[in-house]
């Protein structure tokens, strides 16, 4: 047995360490316990030689009296923002909550090598981390737990939410609710809005989305697109960024019961293909949520992370990185990506999108097929029903995904599908193919663009990896293969992988959680140019900043001479490559330029950033004024320096080649001995305005003042504060009314769901406890209620529901009582007659004379026997009394009545009758005898006194030399 057990217990260390190597991807440790740092793993190893490299860098820097900007080139990018936390002081006037510390707008402020090395952060007030995958048709949620990645299901068990909102006349329906009012509640379900983020009215986007949108599309007053909709009674207009608050409220909802705490920080994706007007306007629908977006994670780079972060046999650092595609078609958007991984490393090389081809397209053309047949074969046009057209779409969309796995013909009923007519066809895969052929042929250009602004061939390729529904169609993935000319990989969770992959990045960023070493570089999606005034002929300058697919996160210092404030304006490069109408991103005027005393003109520092958002902005501006100074400056209109620091002297100088070019000859890089350092790649110095509480600097040409100057900031389509605030105090009030109206609709539930349980229990179980005048007029009671609740009773305040509940259970809770007491009363009775019976043989044993009791106190025992005589006298006249009563009388005495008797029996008579024998010690003499005999006493032998010894020895501790007897 023993053997046995040595087993099971082998077999289930062996299955905890399996476990454990499996979770060994996400390590979730206690705050407290970060400092506890480990160096049995590799990625363990290196991070604390990462954290001892930067303290001796740090120390060495101080005993050589540096600055503090140079001592952050020693350390890694989250170990250099906690630094810039610290030393900037209160420069930062946006406020922000502690534990989002990390998207913060120094966040920002980095090269495009992200080192992630962990250490150990200040704790924020919600643990919660949480990847929001926000789809056109459907969302899914992970979250990060101490086994690791989990996707999470909502109230239906379900882990798909479907991205639909219905509104009624008293409160609101969201995801799967929400679906199944699509086609019972047209008008006022809103559904297919993800493309309408950032948008105006009059853009071709939302013109065109408007056709295919069965809700009605409205103008806001800010000029951009909102829906109109039926709701508490009155028709009331929605921005988008209300519509996708509610959306993440329930999402927020649905993981804070699964994780049973708060929820605030979270990771949402987007497509890699948004602008920066929708990626501020789902930024704001997240405040609306009350939700803390650290990161808008890119679709493809959420999807790439979740696929390396797991892998094991990446190439190292010093070799030549795998090459993987990432391939995303989804219901409504094409998405493809080339990402370089190599160990604990990934970097977005290039990505290239569709953003009009999608799953609903091929359900569009199905549509479309039969609304022609059965226009033809019916009689009837589908489109001029918007329910019956609705009611199509979803049979395709489950006809689509038949074909997908089924050749042959397959059949398409739909009921009472218009004017009481059954219509059905049928369709097979061949035929689909043939009808969306104009569709596959566009899978192939995204293909070709990717491996081209890559620059890759196909044999450095080593895997494809394809994940979104529409990946599913077999067509979808022979064009692929025939691109590619190898195999596709399906090892992802084609719907999760997204959400995954955010969940991840989360954990990177929350400072609860401890995560593999693992650095992230994504990139630039378009070109983005600055444009100025000047006073040269044409009076305006250029010059590309961020070109398409640079590193992102990025920051650059751009360098002006300025007598007076001037503006910035920002916009994409190439519009052709924009899917939006509008190549304006916003305009950013530098104010309180001064000449200098000399009259000449000021050295203004300018820091543009594309921040972890993939956002662009001008983060600061300073002006430098240098005093002492030796020797002329240049008179250059600009200059451009990275904070790039580990970039080499070919790429700065092919950066200022590109500057030039697009600059049109307007701005060209000032060659002063600092950058002449930098430009040989030997030191980077980062921009005299990353650093506010730095006022006074002393270089080689002497001390140098720099000022911070502000920035007026106007951005497209950038959502006005107060109307944000408007949009989250309605948000509030609406998540107040499903509440109440939730605790309505349960006390009214409550009502009803009494009524049919205690009329059916009044026919079967309650029958014997009410008699034939009461059951009457009891049923004409809950009869009257039924009545009641489907009549005046349908819409009633809360407290009249209550009210009535309480009102039934005065006539229901006596026949409720009776029953329940009729069925407990016996075990009750017999419990209670077990103990008089036990306490009675303990008398009777007592008055034989039995050894075990003889040590009893006669008075005592005179005393048990009479309360057991009392006892018996009490339990014989109850039950004489209950006997005599019928069922449906309520009972002469109740259970707890009884019980409490048992109990009192227990306490009075129990201390008495178990008793312990006292113990009678052996005279010293006697005992000094026995210790030198050393051995058994005249005429006793040892197998005599061993049980005594024994059996004393378990009641009390024997002393030396002392024999225990009877």
């Amino acid at each position: 047995m023993d053997f046995a057990l040595l087993l099971a217990s082998a077999a289930g260390a062996l299955v905890t360490f399996a476990a454990a190597a499996v979770a060994a991807l996400l390590v979730v440790k206690s705050l407290s316990s970060l400092k506890k740092r480990t160096s049995t793993d590799d990625g363990s190893s290196k991070e604390v030689h990462f954290q001892r490299e930067a303290k001796r860098k740090q120390e060495t820097h101080k005993e050589s009296g540096g600055t503090a900007e140079e001592t952050l080139e020693g350390l890694g990018e989250r170990e250099r923002e906690a630094h810039e936390d610290v030393t900037k002081g209160e420069r930062d006037s946006r406020t922000r909550s502690p534990n989002s510390w990390s998207s913060s707008s120094e966040k920002d402020a980095v090269p495009a090598r992200e080192a992630s090395a962990q250490v150990p952060r200040p704790s924020g007030g919600g643990m919660s981390v949480v990847g929001i995958d926000l789809g056109f048709l459907n969302c899914y949620i992970a979250v990060a737990r101490s086994g690791g990645i989990e996707t999470i299901a909502n109230e239906y068990s379900d882990r798909c939410t479907p991205a639909c909102i219905s509104l009624g006349s008293r409160t609101r329906a969201i995801g799967n609710a929400a679906k199944s009012q699509i086609v019972t509640n047209v008008r006022n379900t809103i559904h297919g809005f993800k493309k309408l983020h950032g948008r105006s009215f009059d853009d071709p986007i939302v013109q065109t989305e408007r056709i295919r949108l069965p809700y009605e599309l409205q103008k806001m007053p800010n000029g951009s697109a909102g829906v109109k909709v039926r709701y508490l009674e009155e028709e009331r207009p929605f921005a988008i960024e209300q519509v996708t608050g509610m959306l993440l409220a329930k999402l927020k909802e649905t993981s804070e019961n699964a994780l049973k705490k708060p929820v605030a920080d979270c990771v949402i994706s987007i497509p890699s293909f948004f602008t920066d007007a929708e990626r501020r306007s789902v930024m704001a629908a997240a405040q609306v949520a009350g939700l803390n977006c650290l990161r808008l994670m890119n679709e493809t780079t959420a999807v790439a992370l979740a696929y390396g972060i797991y892998k094991q046999d990446l190439p190292p650092l010093d070799e030549k990185p795998r090459n993987v595609i990432f391939i995303d078609m989804g219901h409504s958007a094409y998405q493809v990506s080339v990402c370089a991984f190599n160990k604990g490393k990934l970097k977005v090389l290039a990505t290239t999108f569709d953003p009009y081809l999608g799953g609903r397209n091929f359900d569009e053309a199905l549509v479309d097929y039969f609304c022609e047949e059965f226009k033809t074969k019916y009689k009837i046009n589908v489109k001029e029903n918007s329910r019956a057209l609705l009611r199509l779409y979803q049979e395709c969309e489950k006809l689509k995904k038949l074909m997908s796995a089924n050749a042959s013909d397959l059949p398409l009923n739909i009921e009472c599908f218009m004017n009481d007519l059954d219509v059905s066809s049928k369709m097979n895969r061949a035929q689909f193919e043939q009808l969306c052929a104009s569709l596959f042929t566009r899978v192939e250009p995204p293909l070709k663009a990717v491996m081209e602004q890559a620059n890759l061939q196909r044999e450095d390729i080593s895997s494809i990896e394809i994940v979104g529904g529409a990946t599913r169609i077999p067509a979808v993935k022979e064009q692929i293969t025939k691109f590619f000319l190898k195999d596709i990989s399906t090892t992802l969770n084609a719907d999760e992988a997204v959400a995954r992959g955010c969940a991840l990045q989360c954990a990177i960023l929350s400072p609860a959680f401890k995560v593999r070493e693992f650095s992230i570089t994504d990139l630039v999606p378009y070109s983005i140019t600055l444009r100025w005034k000047t006073s040269f002929e044409d009076g305006t300058g250029e010059c590309e900043v961020f070109c398409k697919n640079h590193p992102a996160p990025f920051s650059k210092v751009i360098t002006f001479h300025k007598k007076e404030p001037f503006e910035l304006e920002a916009f994409y490069t190439n519009l052709h490559e924009v899917p939006y109408p509008d190549p304006r991103i916003g305009s950013f005027t530098i104010q309180n330029v001064l000449p200098q005393s000399d009259g000449d003109s000021s050295k203004v520092k300018v820091k543009v950033r594309v921040n972890i958002h993939g956002i662009f902005s001008v983060a600061s501006a300073a002006v430098i004024e240098k005093q002492n100074v030796e020797g002329d400056h240049s008179d250059a209109p600009m200059e451009t320096e990275t904070s790039f620091k580990n970039e080499g002297k070919d790429d700065v100088d092919k950066m200022q080649v590109d500057q030039e070019e697009g600059g049109h000859q307007k701005c060209h890089a000032e060659h002063t001995p600092e950058e002449e350092i930098d430009h040989t790649g030997t030191k980077t110095k980062s921009a005299p305005s990353d650093k506010q509480d730095r006022l006074n600097q002393t270089i080689k040409k002497g001390k140098v003042k720099s000022i911070d100057l502000p920035i007026q900031s106007s951005l497209c389509r950038q959502l006005g504060q107060d109307l944000l605030n408007s949009y989250i105090e309605n948000e509030g009030k609406m998540i107040m009314q499903d509440k109440l109206e939730k605790e309505r609709n349960d006390a009214k539930n409550a009502v009803e769901e009494y009524v049919y349980d205690f009329r059916d229990k009044l026919g079967t179980v309650y029958e014997k406890f009410i008699t034939q005048e009461d059951l009457n007029k009891l049923s004409a009671i809950l009869e009257d209620t039924e009545n009641w609740l489907y009549e005046e009773g349908e819409d009633q305040p809360k407290q009249i529901y209550v009210d009535k509940l309480q009102e039934l259970k005065k006539y229901g809770q006596p026949i409720q009582m009776r029953y329940m007491e009729h069925e407990e009363r016996p075990k009750a009775l017999n419990d209670l007659g077990k103990k008089i019976q036990l306490v009675m043989k303990v008398i009777e044993a007592y008055r034989n004379k039995d050894e075990r009791y003889d040590h009893l106190d006669p008075a005592d025992v005179e005393k048990v026997e009479k309360y057991i005589s009392e006892a018996m006298s009490w339990l014989n006249s109850k039950m004489n009394a209950q006997n005599k009563l019928s069922l449906t009388q309520d009972p002469v005495v109740k259970v707890s009545e009884i019980v409490a008797k048992s109990k009192d029996l227990d306490n009075f008579c129990n201390p008495i009758i178990y008793k312990p024998k006292p113990k009678v010690e052996v005279a010293e003499d006697k005992a000094k005898a026995n210790s030198e005999h050393n051995g058994p006493m005249d005429g006793q032998s040892g197998t005599e006194t061993k049980p005594d010894t024994t059996k004393d020895s378990s009641q009390h501790t024997k002393s030396s030399g002392e024999m225990e007897v009877d």
